[in-house]
């Protein structure tokens, strides 16, 4: 009996199987994915080499459903945010950041820095929203920003909290690097610090992502305990010190546990 995975493999070596408009289609995406600047349709159909016509529909067609922008000044296309808002995760058919953001702005307001709310895409975190802190020196990021799981205090939360097969997989296909001299970039050091995670329920950057920079957070679980997030608060480290991590931490958890309560209800 043939199974699904026979025809899969079938279509994937197939080369007359594929479909061109779409592969046209995603290969314009991601080149613009490269050129965040925006690039022409000249210079997409010189950089992909394809013609100059069918480059003009399928940009029209994408620029039309919202996917792309096309800027006044050079008439060059740019990537809008659509792609990154399908992705953002939900649970329960309720859009986390919806639920997350009543908790966001009290977390930001409880400790007078800036609050964010990432989740894991890839082996990475990547920022969905954020609240930035009204102290006259703050930190803050690009809502879209990527960083390493195991460098930050919402990564480190996130690992903590899944399966061990999964966690075997991230230390399996992840190559730890030492970012700064506080970065944990051996299995064992981060194990470790991941069992402290789990007693104490929060997680704490100690500048292992970016010097001068420490952040606390904690995960954000479904009905099943598994991590769908983490909600972080980072500041200057001169003024989120080692003694205020506990209060803090013990803040993120009650955040944490708000927007939980407000995905399930």
């Amino acid at each position: 009996m043939k199974k699904p995975s026979d025809d899969l493999a079938a279509i994937s070596l197939d080369d007359n199987s594929t479909a061109p408009g779409t592969e046209r289609t995603l290969a314009i995406l991601e080149l613009l994915g490269r050129h965040r600047a925006g690039l022409s349709l000249t210079e997409i159909a010189r950089d992909l080499n394809l013609p100059v016509n069918s480059v003009f529909r399928i940009a029209g067609t994408l620029h039309a459903r919202g996917y792309l922008q096309r800027r006044e000044d050079d008439k060059r296309f740019v990537l809008t945010n659509k792609l990154f808002d399908l992705s953002r995760p939900q649970v329960r058919e309720k859009s986390l950041v919806v639920c997350a953001m009543e908790s966001l702005k009290w977390l930001r307001d409880e400790t007078g820095e800036t609050v964010q709310l990432l989740c894991s895409v890839n082996h990475k975190m990547t920022l969905l929203e954020q609240c930035i802190s009204t102290q006259p020196i703050k930190v803050s990021s690009t809502v879209g920003l990527q960083v390493p799981m195991y460098s930050c205090a919402p990564g480190k939360a996130v690992l903590a909290h899944l399966p061990d097969a999964e966690l075997e997989s991230f230390f399996n296909q992840v190559t730890l690097k030492q970012f700064t001299s506080t970065t944990q970039a051996t299995r064992k050091a981060l194990e470790e610090d991941l069992g402290k995670i789990r007693k104490r329920g929060y997680s704490v950057d100690l500048a292992e992502g970016l010097e001068g920079i420490h952040c606390v957070g904690a995960a954000i679980v479904d009905e099943y305990r598994y991590p769908v997030a983490a909600i972080t608060v980072m500041a200057p480290a001169f003024r989120l010190k080692r003694d205020g991590f506990e209060q803090a931490g013990r803040k993120c958890l009650q955040a944490a546990e708000n927007i939980t309560r407000r995905l399930l209800a």
